[in-house]
């Protein structure tokens, strides 16, 4: 989805998205749009259902913008637990994936009925998020992490490298990897700045790693006909790497070392980021969190488990563990 194809939206919904999360909120656009993804899901879902149809039946550039306030009362709770039976059942969405429909919801409509007062009963208030099932992260091991820059070849091999290299060595996101441009490098301190979830900001320290792979690429970097000069990562098409691009890149190299059907994806090597740094580099898990840009440090702890969990899987590998007394 993008932001032209809001005016398609309901107009409190546009309101809701232009003024008060990004505006207001100076929510990251990632972000709004996956709300804007979300609320355009569940409204093709009730505009269908009231047509008697699929809702796969409607276009893609379904216009609902005539959905007012007086539609939108209308809507229950049973309406909503109908949607996410469909998100359920027919689209197959985890209880990850639910719960962030969930939320999108339930901001969307504390928004117009307890901000703006559009509406006097919030049909999300009986609803409850599914619990997300909690599970270590996946991760490459070093010598995996070593045969994936190894790989690297090719017409982008500098550009592909400086990349992979930043990824396993900083633990960015991919959101925040294309966001990156020239102006966020600091040569002198040898530090970037890295704008996060929420447009905030925080500042890494790039090891000698980082700093020649960038210094290599940039070296030949494209010039010419570039349309966004200040990014950082260029395409073949001579403007800004997308996301789509960067995810592609990486999982080419990935099947290269045959990490293709492992479940690894481009997160999972900020997962490696991480994971590296606290098993071998012995970084305290509070100054992960800031590296990370994590707000609150349960989610960092995550990688204090994963610990726990070798040192458990360890014991359990002693060749004298099922070794037992012998009776007299």
């Amino acid at each position: 989805m993008t932001f032209e194809e809001f005016d398609l939206l309901p107009p409190s919904v546009q309101e809701y998205l232009r003024i008060y999360l990004d505006v207001t909120k100076g929510k990251s656009k990632l972000t709004v749009l996956e709300y804007a993804s979300d609320l355009r899901t569940f409204f093709r879902f009730l505009v269908a259902k009231q047509a008697d149809i699929s809702p796969d039946e409607l276009n893609k550039d379904y216009d609902m913008s005539y959905i007012d306030i007086d539609w939108i009362k209308k809507i229950t709770t049973y309406d909503i637990f109908k949607f996410l039976d469909y998100c359920s059942s027919k689209l197959k969405n985890n209880n990850a994936t639910r719960a962030r429909k969930i939320s999108s919801l339930k901001g969307y409509f504390a928004y117009i009925s307890t901000k703006m007062k559009y509406i006097e009963v919030n049909p999300m208030d009986p609803v409850e998020a599914p619990k997300a099932k909690k599970s270590l992260p996946k991760y490459l091991t070093l010598e995996q992490s070593i045969a994936l820059l190894n790989s690297v070849e090719g017409e982008n091999k500098e550009r592909d490298y400086c990349i992979l290299t930043i990824f396993l060595n900083c633990g960015l996101r991919v959101a925040e990897m294309v966001s990156l441009n020239i102006s966020d490098i600091n040569f002198d301190e040898e530090t970037m700045i890295v704008t996060g979830k929420g447009n905030k900001q925080r500042k890494i320290y790039l090891n000698k790693a980082c700093m020649d792979a960038i210094n290599e690429y940039l070296k030949v970097r494209p010039r010419d006909k570039v349309k966004d000069r200040d990014a950082l990562f260029i395409s073949r098409l001579n403007k800004r790497m997308g996301r789509q691009a960067v995810q592609n890149m990486v999982y080419h190299y990935l099947e290269k070392i045959g990490l293709d059907s492992g479940g690894y994806s481009v997160h999972k090597l900020r997962h490696t980021a991480a994971t590296l740094m606290y098993q071998h580099g012995n970084v305290d898990v509070l100054v992960l969190k800031e590296m990370l840009g994590h707000e609150n440090l349960s989610t960092t702890e995550i990688y204090t488990h994963l610990l726990d969990k070798q040192l458990k899987d360890a014991a359990k590998q002693n060749p004298l563990s099922g070794e037992n007394k012998k009776k007299s």
